[in-house]
């Protein structure tokens, strides 16, 4: 499942896919300004890779990176991983309602990775 929204006059040198229809649909179901400020910086990293630094990226654990989307509705969630080549996955996305990432959260994006990695 590829992500693409149009750029024009940029050089596009990563592109984004969603380990499962599940990761998609966990993004969609953000609240509105933090969905769309997830999307800007997924955009972002098209062009720029996986790591923007923070406030908009930062290393998780076991190969596990975290987007931090914040909007007027609240704050969000996507984590992901790389693959070989320039391939930036999705694996989970979640409306952040603690100050740490629950580790629920991180547990279900590593049994993702482990889904994508076996096939």
């Amino acid at each position: 499942m590829a992500f693409s929204l149009p750029i024009q006059n940029v050089e596009i040198r990563f592109s984004i896919e969603f380990a499962s229809e599940k990761a998609r649909q966990e993004l969609l179901a953000f609240p509105c300004s933090t969905r769309s400020r997830a999307f800007a910086l997924l955009n972002r990293m098209r062009i720029d890779g996986p790591n923007l630094g923070m406030p908009h990226t930062r290393a998780l654990r076991d190969g596990l990176f975290e987007i931090r989307a914040k909007g007027r509705d609240g704050i969000g969630r996507v984590i992901y991983c790389m693959k070989i080549g320039r391939e930036i996955v999705v694996l989970h996305c979640f409306v952040k309602k603690t100050s740490k990432t629950p580790i629920k959260e991180i547990q279900i994006a590593l049994k993702r990775l482990k889904e994508i990695t076996n096939d």
